[in-house]
């Protein structure tokens, strides 16, 4: 079983061949476990037991008086560190070999295999970080574009908790009010008036609104926009795939039904993460593998956040283009006209309000124009510069979803003029 007492120690750098690769050891025998498997060289060495806090000591990992690696050691010592315990930071060679040999080392000297994510839970547990910060590290490590990257950024500064910190305050200011009154009412303490109650509450209850507007941009931050591309055979799917990506990712021929199965791929659109699925061409078809593509093709569509239509602007609008276009009716979709290079020839059926964009896979012209029409879909709108303040996760919305709750029936109440030691049952569960 393990304990909070346990000295720690894991891998901090990535597995795999590199010129680095650091160890972390972190806990209240950090430093005895350091002293224990640390050589250190040159006239001046010390040990890391009797080192200065925050200095960086050159020497020898040793294990059974045979030299394991030549290494950097950091001292950290407590409170100073990220998890406000003892830690010792050793920088060996890169590669999987070297790093685990070091690590087996320093774990024979008495340190125990650090579970995942534990040094970031022990800096929440010693206070160093609130559980807001502590989730922001996991979005930091996951993020895929520079603006996913900045919101998490904010988040692990406590941009979420201050804004979130602010309203507690303004609701416990809404609560000492009404709690005093109950608490003294023979001395000469009024509450606030009905209408400064009601007020505060409103103000309350909006800053709670804006933040839950922000659920969904931190979602697609943080997982990505599904888009399906979606069109009949040789249209251009997968060309507009390679295009978008930037990198010959989907066979492209100009035999139908090259596509089989569906092919996914993360691309940086404006700092948006988008998942683009190409699928295999919409047509009615005998042949069994072609058919099973198909098949989820469609399973793709219905699961899709965003759909591209892709029609052949040199060809006529057939019959599959027009039930495609009349499914997509209520859904967010962008159309996208490919083969813009040669004369055109289709013609849009009437009363079509989705964007379109007129592109070339073969040229590239439209494409930059196409990226930003995905980017204002997935926005429905210009993104705010402030909206990457906070990346609201499911754990953040539900319980911002519950306060807003209470401190709407905490409204209501006032409002029907209920007395007030019932409206201070809600009002503490909002604060």
């Amino acid at each position: 079983m393990t304990s909070l007492q346990d000295t720690i120690a894991a891998i901090a750098t990535p597995l795999g061949e590199g010129a680095l690769a650091v160890i972390r050891v972190s806990g209240r025998d950090a430093l005895a476990v350091a002293d224990r498997c640390f050589r250190p060289a040159g006239r001046r060495a010390v040990k890391p037991g009797q080192a200065p806090s925050h200095t960086v000591h050159y020497g020898h990992v040793v294990r059974d008086g045979r030299v394991v690696d030549e290494v950097l050691l950091t001292v950290l010592r407590a409170p100073r560190t990220y998890t406000r315990e003892d830690t010792v930071e050793i920088s060996g060679h890169g590669g999987l070999w070297a790093a685990r040999q070091v690590l087996e080392t320093v774990l024979a000297a008495g340190a125990r295999l650090a579970e995942p994510g534990e040094f970031t839970k022990r800096a929440f547990l010693n206070g160093r970080l609130d559980l807001a910060q502590a989730e922001a590290v996991a979005d930091i490590i996951r993020a895929r574009t520079d603006r996913a990257l900045a919101a998490a950024e904010e988040q692990l500064a406590g941009r979420l908790s201050e804004r979130v910190n602010r309203l507690r305050e303004a609701l416990m200011h809404l609560l000492a009010h009404v709690e005093a009154y109950l608490d003294f009412p023979e001395e000469d303490i009024h509450p606030a008036t009905q209408e400064e109650l009601q007020a505060g509450l409103r103000r309350a209850i909006d800053g709670l609104d804006e933040l839950l507007r922000k659920a969904d941009e931190g979602r697609i931050l943080r997982q990505g926009v599904r888009t399906a591309i979606v069109g009949r055979p040789n249209v251009g799917k997968s060309s507009l795939l390679n295009q978008l990506l930037g990198r010959d990712r989907a066979i492209v021929a100009p035999t139908p039904g090259t596509t089989r199965d569906t092919i996914e791929e993360t691309a940086n659109l404006r700092g948006v993460p988008v998942v683009f699925v190409d699928t295999a061409g919409l047509r009615e078809t005998s042949e069994a593998v072609e058919q099973e593509g198909i098949r989820r093709s469609q399973a793709a569509l219905r699961a899709a956040e965003l759909v591209l239509v892709v029609l052949d602007r040199s060809a006529p609008c057939g019959p599959e283009d027009e039930r495609l276009l009349t499914e997509m009716a209520g859904r967010r979709h962008v159309v996208v006209l490919n083969k813009s290079d040669l004369p055109p020839r289709l013609d849009l059926p009437a009363g079509l309000t989705a964007p379109v964009v007129a592109v070339s896979c073969h040229t590239g012209a439209g494409l930059e124009e196409l990226k930003d029409a995905i980017v204002r879909a997935v926005w429905s709108g210009a993104l705010r510069a402030e909206g990457v303040e906070v990346m609201i996760n499911t754990r953040h919305q539900d319980a911002l979803r519950r306060a807003r709750e209470s401190a709407q029936r905490t409204l209501e109440a006032l409002v029907a003029g209920l007395p007030l030691d019932l409206v201070a049952l809600d009002l503490r569960l909002a604060a």
